[in-house]
């Protein structure tokens, strides 16, 4: 029996090894002949990732070619999730992100901490950023409801990001970069920046301890420099780090998670040509873990744009307003400059008092903010105010064109008008006696100009403030206010009710009018040149950054205003008297060039 059983086991076990050198050779054969390439693919696990290279930011520079901002190189640190430990690996993520923190605080670094989450006496609480706390609570990220309390929300980190090993404020630390790296969209296509303009002890670290940072890595980076960082920042403007929601919208416009975009000034409104076109780096990854990286795509600066101002005059008009408004008010004084050709519109310099200095602006952004001088606030373009008598060209202008005056119109001055049961007054009741248009101009004579301003009426005077820009935007590249033409329309608006005698006072610029600086230097250059009003600008030319071309933005015409060259230069000859003869004269006796100006309060 036994021989027996041991022969058909013998069998048995020739057969099943016939069967698996049969199944073998089949499967051998299915590898290497039926279905080669697919077997080959899941064997060598290929995968390719493009990864964007930063372009630099076009220079700004003045109308002279004098450079007013560019590019310094610095370096950020980054980590890269092409070698960062994956995504279940918390605790060796967590193990490298705690050692670039001491490193990072040996070297005094600063680092991202944008959870709003902070350890008080003890308890954790809130920061005051209160679209960072929706955020975090958001579903992409924490997934909390509304009413979820701090600590429901350090618990929840805790857990995702396993920091349980760790004290609270270790927790805390690890998990601001654990969460910067979640809402940041951390992957290989997009690696995160955790630590900007880093000094050189700190990436002489990071590069030769590679295992100790593994994933971190060293990105060279441009960031902005200023040739005079307190020259005409409310024109320059400011640049930041792209938010979530612009992002989305410009994504597809090119734009990654990490870039840097223009906030403010020429620095937002010419966005599209300061923008570089970003270069690529290609990522493979091999099955064996093998990561080679080629540059296929080299990153394109972008182009400088040459604004119209003169570096020089701006700095002398910078100068002059402050030590006039300290001058006036040591502790308070405030005011705007705008010189602008009468000939194009090109601005050639405006300023606004008091001011900052743009490099210090993110680090002292808290204490300029809460600065009740408001010296971020750019009053020549976003202040509105009442022109006073600058005003009274126009008005001239108006009236002469109306025919309600002429040349050799009188009106008697006696320092005091009366209209109706109302009365109203010239400057500090001064009688000017017997007043034309032109000596009116020249002695600011506020009777000469509440007659025009009855005979006129409030409807014919803000069609004439529209001809000559007044209660308009100028055009520029920069954000404007639009100011306010006093109307019956505009009191209501206001709450108030429109009254007979509002008309007058806005004859001599009260009332509800409120101009920019902007508004009033255009109006008085259309004045000058005779009734050209231009489009006022910043920008001159682009200047292309591949080639080195020159493109001119060109000049634009508004309105050819339907007033007489007789006109314009009756009100002309009255500004030159108020420069030669007037109140002010002694300010322009030393000068050779002839002047024409109007003063106004």
């Amino acid at each position: 029996m036994k021989s027996r059983y041991s022969s058909i086991r013998s069998l048995t076990a020739f057969i099943l090894v016939i069967l698996m050198v049969f199944g073998f050779g089949y499967k051998l054969f299915d590898i290497q002949i039926v279905n080669n390439e697919y077997y080959a693919a899941q064997n060598n696990n290929v995968r390719v990732y493009k990864v964007p290279i930063e372009a630099a930011r076009g220079d700004i520079v003045d109308r002279n070619g004098n450079t007013l901002v560019s590019n310094r190189q610095g370096n950020s640190i980054i980590l890269d999730a092409a070698y960062f430990p994956p995504r279940k690996e918390n605790l060796k993520r967590n193990e490298i992100i705690l050692n670039l923190i001491k490193l990072f605080e040996a070297n005094e670094e600063e680092y991202v901490i944008n959870l709003p989450l902070l350890l008080q006496n003890g308890s954790i609480v809130f920061s005051d950023d209160e679209e960072e706390i929706a955020k975090m609570k958001s579903e992409d990220v924490f997934n909390l409801q509304n009413y979820a309390t701090p600590q429901n929300c350090f618990d929840t980190m805790v857990e995702m990001y396993e920091l349980e090993a760790y004290d609270t404020a270790t927790a805390l630390k690890i998990g601001a970069v654990r969460y910067e790296l979640t809402t940041q969209l951390f992957s290989i296509e997009n690696p995160v920046t955790i630590a900007e303009n880093v000094k050189n002890e700190t990436v002489a670290a990071i590069k030769e301890d590679k295992e100790h940072y593994l994933g971190a890595d060293v990105m060279p980076v441009s960031y902005r420099e200023y040739a005079d960082s307190t020259l005409a920042p409310h024109i320059l403007g400011t640049v930041r780090k792209i938010n979530g929601d612009e992002y989305k919208k410009l994504k597809d416009s090119g734009y990654g998670i990490n870039d840097i975009i223009g906030e403010s000034g020429i620095e937002a409104a010419m966005e599209s040509e300061l923008r570089g076109v970003h270069g690529e780096i290609t990522v493979t990854i091999d099955g064996d873990g093998n990561v080679t990286e080629e540059i296929t795509k080299k990153p394109i600066k972008g182009n400088t744009v040459m604004l119209t101002i003169n570096r020089d005059l701006q700095r002398i008009a910078q100068d002059r307003l402050k030590e006039v408004c300290d001058k006036t008010h040591e502790t308070d004084g405030a005011g705007a400059v705008v010189v602008q050709t009468i000939n194009n519109g090109e601005i050639l310099a405006a300023a606004s008092y008091p001011t900052f200095d743009i490099q210090d602006y993110y680090d002292n952004y808290e204490k300029l903010a809460k600065n009740k001088r408001n010296p971020m606030w750019s009053r020549f373009a976003l202040g509105s105010y009442a022109p006073g008598s600058t005003f009274k060209p126009m008005m001239a202008c108006a009236a002469l064109e109306e025919g309600v005056i002429d040349e050799n119109t009188i009106f008697t001055c006696k320092g005091i008008w009366q209209y109706y049961d109302v009365e109203f007054h010239c400057e500090k009741y001064k009688r000017h006696g017997n007043e034309n248009v032109r000596h009116a101009l020249q002695d600011s004579c506020n009777i000469f100009f509440f007659n025009c301003a009855d005979k006129l009426g409030i409807t014919k005077m803000n069609e004439y403030s529209r001809m000559f820009g007044l209660g308009e935007k100028t055009g520029v590249e920069i954000n404007e206010s639009a100011g306010i033409l006093a109307s019956p329309a505009t009191a209501e608006k206001y709450g108030r009710v429109w009254q007979m005698g509002d008309a007058i006072q806005a004859g001599i610029g009260q009332s509800d009018n409120l101009f920019t600086p902007l508004q009033l230097a255009n109006y008085c250059a259309t004045v000058a040149n005779g009734g050209t009003r231009f489009e006022s600008h910043f920008v001159k030319a682009i200047i292309n950054s591949s080639n080195n071309s020159s493109d001119e933005t060109g000049i634009t015409v508004v309105e050819e205003l339907p007033i007489s060259n007789n006109t314009f230069s009756i009100v002309q000859e009255g500004m030159r008297m108020v420069a030669k003869d007037g109140p002010i004269h002694s300010i322009f006796d030393t000068i050779d060039t002839p002047v024409a100006c109007k003063t106004g309060t």
